[in-house]
């Protein structure tokens, strides 16, 4: 069966083809990024109309990439949450309308399933079962995944999602729109030890994550350091952004090894934006390798919100008879243990 992916959940535009025996036939994204840069973040009602003018032109071009004929598309999956209301719909809508036309079956997928999944369309995927980290803009969770749908959330955020601290803390230091990028790159010149922030909620137990707090301790340290006149030196910026980076790296691996000694599992998937992070990658696999285990993850540009993420899980669930009624579903919040187990 090939599928069609259509992920429209916030600023990003995604298109896919996966086809369940060859895999992924092609792919195209459209970023958002300019259109909100001079905002300082996303604003939903410009989100939604700029889906509305690149979603359609993106299926074509990702078609015709392809090679393949409208015709020889079986199944159309789109992202049904969580995300913005408006950007879903639109993506709903138009797989809605797509799959009634050519009269093949749709399916509202959810985007953090998405996300999970997304490892799996690598040479060598992971096998169930596995502990996965999903961290984004808008989520940092600890799932126990038995399978498809077989879900147990461990521990999430109670605030700002490690995403959301890392762009917050980019506008702290002056950095460009999204941050969390420009945050690591930064840290990169950063000098180790001159700012220890806090690793926030290790020293208790539970696999719950807090992010508020070091957020602010950034800012008090940015405050205490800062020139009145000329603010925060270049070297000062790359340290606090190392130091928080560090914070930030620390508590994620500390969860994980826990989450994975509570489980018993020795496989461990990463997977959301901060995913594509090289420090994260590199603690977590010394993090895995003390217990014999292996880490996966996707490549960077499937890290981020992508059409071939959802054309997967999308794939996965049609093949074995799940699919949309004719109600258009849009869920902002959508939580992962609801979903059915195929």
């Amino acid at each position: 069966m090939i599928v069609l992916g259509i992920e429209t959940s916030c600023d990003e535009t995604g298109v896919a083809l996966y086809d369940s025996e060859k895999g992924l036939l092609a792919d195209c994204l459209y970023s958002q990024i300019k259109i909100h840069a001079q905002y300082g973040g996303v604003i939903p009602e410009l989100a939604s109309r700029d889906h509305i003018r690149k979603t359609l032109p993106l299926i074509k071009e990702v078609v015709a990439k392809a090679g393949i004929q409208q015709s020889d598309i079986g199944g159309v999956a789109y992202t049904a949450g969580p995300g913005l209301v408006g950007a879903l719909l639109v993506g709903a809508a138009i797989g809605r309308s797509l799959g009634m036309g050519w009269g093949v079956p749709t399916l509202g997928v959810h985007h953090m399933e998405g996300h999970l999944l997304a490892p799996m369309l690598e040479a060598q995927p992971p096998e169930f079962p596995f502990v996965a980290l999903l961290v984004s803009g808008g989520h940092t969770q600890l799932v126990n995944v038995e399978g498809i749908g077989r879900y147990t959330l461990l521990g999430e955020s109670l605030d700002d999602a490690a995403g959301e601290a890392f762009d917050k803390v980019g506008k702290m230091l002056g950095l460009p729109y999204p941050g969390g990028p420009h945050v690591a790159k930064l840290a990169q010149q950063g000098v180790a030890g001159k700012f220890n922030f806090p690793r926030p909620m290790t020293n208790r137990p539970g696999l719950d994550f807090s992010f508020s707090g070091l957020k602010t301790a950034v800012r008090t340290a940015i405050a205490e350091v800062s020139d009145p006149v000329s603010g925060l030196d270049d070297q000062q910026r790359a340290d606090i952004a190392l130091g928080f980076e560090q914070a930030v790296v620390a508590t994620l691996a500390i969860k994980c090894a826990r989450a994975m000694q509570q489980t018993g599992l020795r496989s461990l998937i990463i997977a959301g934006g901060v995913s594509a992070n090289l420090k994260l990658r590199e603690v977590l696999e010394e993090t895995v390798a003390k217990s014999q285990g292996k880490l996966f993850y996707a490549q960077a540009r499937f890290c981020t919100d992508n059409g071939a993420m959802i054309a997967y899980a999308g794939c996965q669930r049609l093949l074995v008879g799940q699919q949309d009624d004719l109600e258009i579903r849009a869920q902002p919040r959508w939580s992962l243990e609801a979903l059915p187990a195929i």
